[in-house]
């Protein structure tokens, strides 16, 4: 791994786990019942496997959370630190079935890779909600950073199955898995802090250079994001909004340097413009991580994804 890389990586590990938080990693997961490492892909590659993990609260089967890791899309086995944040231990006491899934890094496989590996996990816990105990009429997803990224993505593309931006195809459901009928529609979104409109970021704040050849979003396309403009809008989130996105809930903290937070901004303006129910949450002093991913705001992520799950069973 170059040295760029290496430090965005550690960063992006590093910025969470420095926020003020009880110390979850420490501490036992509260799952009544869970599997690890299941193949949602059958092709037996790490960036392809899921771990499920059941609430000891509440009644089977279980509302389903999929949370999926930051990593500047440099990691394809990163599925253990959403416990380590707190953020599925949260999840787990509220009730929520917590299915934390791995996917192909940007060395592994260019875009939109990484989202056809959300959208085939989503299939497969759909298609076996049964042998897990997972009420699969409610799906929500969180992540952060490029997870938020991936989070978002999910969302916006949520009928969306290709599309044609700027003369380019795109595949986004891809036919990864063997459930490529099962749908991989989603209920709500919670993004935390994701990128969502790349060729900006330098520009409305970052501190990183995004635009340099080895950045993680030049990585994540395969090439310098302003050279590859059309690829890029084939990444961001913000391309495929439209009414038919699930509700949106996205943290943004206003210090935060690597994903500044107009990303967050840019995709609320949009969702709003085309009547998507959403919420923005700007964090005064937030960083990437720190201030943010603290129990405050886990509140807040729960209040919403239970009133979301409310309105689904009503």
């Amino acid at each position: 791994m170059n040295k760029i890389s290496l430090l965005v990586l550690v960063f992006s590990f590093r910025a969470v786990a420095q926020s003020p938080q009880p110390d979850y990693a420490q501490s036992a997961i509260e799952s009544s019942k869970y599997w690890t490492d299941v193949d949602y892909a059958g092709d037996n590659i790490t960036g392809h496997k899921l771990d499920i993990h059941l609430p000891k609260v509440g009644k089977e089967p279980f509302p389903v959370i999929v949370c999926i890791y930051g990593s500047a899309w440099f990691s394809n086995n990163s599925k253990a630190t959403t416990f380590s944040t707190g953020l599925g231990q949260r999840l787990l006491k509220e009730g929520f079935a917590v299915i934390n899934i791995n996917h192909r890094s940007s060395s592994d496989a260019k875009f939109p890779a990484q989202i056809q590996d959300v959208k085939a996990a989503i299939r497969f816990v759909r298609a076996n909600s049964a042998a897990f105990s997972l009420d699969s009429s409610f799906i929500g997803v969180t992540g952060w950073s490029s997870g938020g990224h991936l989070s978002a993505l999910t969302g916006t593309t949520n009928s969306t199955k290709t599309e044609k931006i700027n003369g380019l195809d795109i595949d986004i459901e891809g036919n990864i898995g063997k459930f490529t009928q099962t749908s991989s529609r989603v209920n709500a979104i919670v993004d935390w802090f994701g990128p969502t409109d790349f060729l900006i970021m330098d520009s409305c704040g970052s501190s990183f250079k995004h635009n340099e050849e080895k950045s993680p979003e030049s990585s994540l396309i395969g090439g310098p994001i302003q050279q590859f403009k059309d690829k890029v809008a084939l990444a961001n989130p913000v391309s495929y909004v439209n009414r038919s996105n699930p509700p949106f809930l996205i943290f943004h903290g206003d210090k935060d340097g690597l994903v500044p937070h107009c990303q967050s901004q840019k995709l609320y303006a949009k969702l709003q413009q085309r009547g998507v129910r959403s919420e923005l949450v700007i964090i005064p002093g937030g960083g990437h991580g720190p201030g943010v991913m603290i129990e405050t705001y886990y509140d807040k992520m729960i209040t919403f994804f239970k009133d979301e799950l409310k309105r689904v069973k009503k």
